[in-house]
């Protein structure tokens, strides 16, 4: 199974995904690190990734060849992360084929209706769970 995590800005939702996915997961499944910046790359290989690539073209290229894509929900808005995340980038993510398995956060005038204020170490503990129960 290969897993993308998908990040941007200074990388620290991401670096905690791949922490998280590293300790839980075997070592067979691939987690490669997608940063829309070299910082945010940078971290997540840092914390386990086993490839990392950064950029609109990586997170494009990628994304049609993994199993399933991890991050916050802000990688499928476009101009997301203060316009890190490109209109491309975010339609390559949503069209993929990979499962999703996105966190309920973003910084944007996108409100989500019904989710429960929980704070990111257990909502990441929750996404990997999930991930668990597929492999």
């Amino acid at each position: 199974m290969r897993i993308a995590v998908i990040d941007g800005q200074g990388g620290g939702i991401g670096k905690h995904l791949v922490e998280k996915l590293r300790k839980e997961l075997p070592e067979s499944v691939e987690v490669i690190a997608l940063g829309t910046n070299a910082l945010a790359t940078a971290a997540m290989l840092r914390a386990g990734a086993n490839e990392g690539a950064t950029g609109e073209n990586a997170v494009i290229f990628n994304s049609s060849r993994v199993d399933l894509i991890v991050g916050s929900l802000s990688i499928v808005l476009p101009n997301a992360m203060l316009g890190e995340l490109t209109t491309a980038m975010a339609e390559a993510i949503a069209n993929s084929k990979a499962e999703k398995y996105l966190l309920p956060l973003t910084r944007s005038n996108l409100h989500l209706a019904g989710l429960r204020g929980e704070p990111m170490p257990h909502l990441i503990d929750e996404l990997v769970a999930r991930i668990k129960t597929l492999i």
